[in-house]
């Protein structure tokens, strides 16, 4: 189940954090194998090296999500204007009552090249969590999407090979 927890302190192997936590838990899926087309653009391939340091692996991991961390994803689609009309009524309204004002929104800027235009997307850094180990990473949510149930996750590593993850694997992710 989704949730923010309310800490003072959070101890992480990194150091310390404080504020609140935003944990979104998920089921690994196989996406549609398109990713890595617009992942490897030099133009994102730029913003993502300025969001988190470093490039990003040209593809992303999917996590689909249901009940709390269904609703926390979408009260993120809605931070970043993205609608979420396949939602109920109710799930849309939880989301919106989501303290997420801590969290913050990093645009990743679309471009046209040759005619064909590659769409723009916000970005959320985070953690990623697996076999008791993590990474850094982003949540990337495009202004295109097709699925309001699937987090979009991009990372500096492979993260299927890295942490040896198939589909239905649970894995979280941490908001920063």
């Amino acid at each position: 189940m989704g949730f923010c927890i309310p800490l003072s302190i959070h101890e992480s192997q990194k150091g310390v954090v404080i504020g609140s936590v935003m944990r979104i838990t998920g089921k690994v899926s196989s996406g549609l194998g398109r990713a890595h087309v617009f992942m490897a653009q030099k133009h994102y391939q730029d913003q993502f090296q300025s969001l988190m340091g470093t490039s990003a692996w040209p593809g992303t991991l999917n996590l689909n999500v249901s009940n709390g961390n269904l609703r926390d994803y979408i009260a993120l689609r809605l931070k970043s204007g993205i609608d979420t009309l396949d939602a109920s009524m109710e799930l849309i309204d939880a989301a919106k009552s989501t303290d997420i004002s801590h969290i913050e929104a990093h645009r990743i800027r679309g471009f046209l090249r040759d005619g064909v235009s590659f769409g723009g997307a916000t970005a959320f850094r985070a953690q990623f969590y697996a076999k008791d180990d993590y990474v850094e990473c982003a949540v990337l949510i495009p202004d295109l999407t097709r699925h309001y149930d699937v987090v979009e996750i991009i990372s500096a590593k492979f993260l299927r090979e890295h942490f040896s993850l198939a589909d239905g694997d649970e894995v979280s992710i941490e908001l920063l």
